[in-house]
């Protein structure tokens, strides 16, 4: 259609290469390829077969982005996430020990999980008027407390049934089999959010809750089941992370909400809610599990990558708020 200035405005907007190229996703992919030749530089032993070898513990993590996801395009957040993996695989070491096999031991991880998200899709749902920082920031206590509880004095499990997770270690030609289910919920959770109706109920409440509740949007049940589905995830990663450990501890779990939020918001998802898609988180997950393999081979302090990873999740706040003040035009002086 025609503006008022003469230009002729298409209805769809272009997509082309440069668009692509110049798109947060575009950058975050030469950020990929930026932090692969750090590596390569740091450490000679960052290459593809110890890559590939050090990747299972850390694609785990990758699983919680996805529900992650779901929760701040709400406009919501859950920082108990962490605790909720040390809990799932305390769990799953304890049953795998007691001598059952590997399907008890995935009901058990992921069944904890999902109460675990439930509890917190309960509790943010029946009371709408408390921030659910602070409902998953009690619960993110009340998790760890109770896997502490089970660990018992000693603070750790090791497994002595490791036939129990072996299923979950299988390779398919180089590549193991977390990569695999990694790709295929990337892709089944990019659909959902960007291609399906639930995806667009998602953005309208975290655009607005009260306009999406009277427009006949089910506004609680999609945070109940928002926080479920993020419970399971959190199951699934303490699942594979005890296959990769094949032991849990107090500290199992540590900072992991940080580190999934991180891979979100350098993705581009607002945490005010109603923006964001997870191609941008996915990529990011990869450079942070990227960074984290180079800088692990180069015995970095754990602590000191919290600190770089907390400095690119400030950082990628900060750049739409600068981005924006650059491109405001300047008030004329008279």
């Amino acid at each position: 259609m025609a503006g008022k200035s003469g230009r002729t405005i298409a209805a769809t907007r272009e997509s082309g290469l440069k668009d692509k190229l110049f798109s947060w996703e575009g950058a975050l992919i030469l950020v990929l390829i930026a932090v692969n030749i750090l590596g390569a530089t740091l450490s000679p032993n960052y290459n593809v077969t110890n890559i590939l070898r050090e990747s299972p513990r850390y694609l785990a993590e990758i699983f919680m982005l996805f529900g992650m996801a779901f929760i701040l395009v709400l406009g919501d957040i859950d920082i108990s996430v962490g605790s909720i993996v040390c809990l799932t695989a305390t769990v799953g070491c304890l049953v795998s020990n007691a001598g059952h096999g590997v399907g008890l031991v995935i009901l058990a991880c992921l069944g904890v999980g999902l109460i675990c998200g439930m509890v917190n899709g309960f509790v943010a749902t029946r009371f709408t008027e408390l921030p659910t920082m602070i409902i998953t920031l009690g619960t993110q206590i009340v998790f760890r407390g109770i896997a502490e509880v089970a660990l018992g004095s000693g603070g750790s499990a090791s497994m002595t049934n490791l036939q129990s997770v072996a299923p979950l270690r299988a390779k398919l030609g180089p590549l193991p089999l977390s990569f695999f289910i990694v790709l295929v919920a990337a892709v089944i959770f990019i659909i959902v959010l960007n291609k399906t109706t639930f995806g667009r109920k998602l953005y309208a409440i975290g655009s607005n809750k009260t306009t999406a509740y009277y427009t006949g949007i089910e506004v609680q049940q999609i945070r109940f089941f928002s926080f479920s589905l993020i419970g399971f995830l959190a199951g699934l990663c303490g699942l594979f992370l005890l296959a990769s450990t094949y032991g849990a501890n107090t500290t199992t779990g540590n900072g992991f909400e940080m580190e999934v939020i991180a891979m979100c918001v350098f993705g581009g998802i607002a945490t005010t809610g109603g923006k964001g898609n997870i191609i941008g988180g996915f990529i990011a997950a990869f450079i942070i599990v990227c960074l984290r393999i180079a800088f692990g081979q180069i015995n970095m302090n754990t602590q000191l990558i919290l600190v770089i990873i907390g400095v690119m999740l400030i950082v990628s706040v900060l750049i739409p708020s600068i981005s924006t003040a650059f491109k405001k035009p300047k008030k004329k002086t008279s």
